[in-house]
């Protein structure tokens, strides 16, 4: 008994995606009128992805990965990395010379407006965590003053 358990516990732990050649035998064995028990034990995967792939292969005919909605994010976080450092090294730079510099070091097209958001979405997390720097002094000391924003920004 004890060691139905160490088994389960292994078989259970965080792995990779399953092959697509794991999928297809979990939908043939689906198709031979196998319970989810079955083909979880027959071919060593948990029952809630044995359930998942049975699901996902009634719904779209397929069982690949399908790739996420909606639009991508523009700024990944390297991006959102260089864009803290460029305001934090030099506070008073304006949007458009913080986008062209952005452009630069990771090679995106990266708008003004894009860098505006950017900017107003850390001044919102500053002010959610520590309402005390709602104040213009407070926000100069922690860099977000610095920027000169243009009349249609933020």
């Amino acid at each position: 008994m004890q060691t139905a358990s160490i088994n389960i516990c292994e078989r259970m732990g965080r792995s990779q995606e399953l092959s697509e050649f794991k999928c297809g035998t979990v939908i043939g064995c689906h198709l031979c009128n196998k319970s989810i028990c079955e083909i979880s034990l027959l071919l060593n995967i948990p029952q809630s992805n044995v359930s998942g792939i049975i699901t996902k292969w009634k719904q779209l005919g397929t069982t690949t990965t399908q790739p996420p909605s909606g639009r991508p994010c523009k700024m990944t976080e390297r991006s959102q990395r260089i864009l803290k450092s460029t305001v934090c090294r030099s506070l008073q730079l304006s949007a458009e010379s913080i986008a062209k510099n952005l452009q630069s070091l990771s090679g995106l097209q990266i708008s003004t407006t894009t860098v505006h958001r950017e900017l107003h979405e850390w001044v919102s997390m500053a002010e959610q965590l520590h309402p005390s720097l709602a104040s213009p002094s407070a926000m100069q000391s922690v860099g977000c003053s610095g920027v000169k924003h243009s009349p249609t920004g933020l």
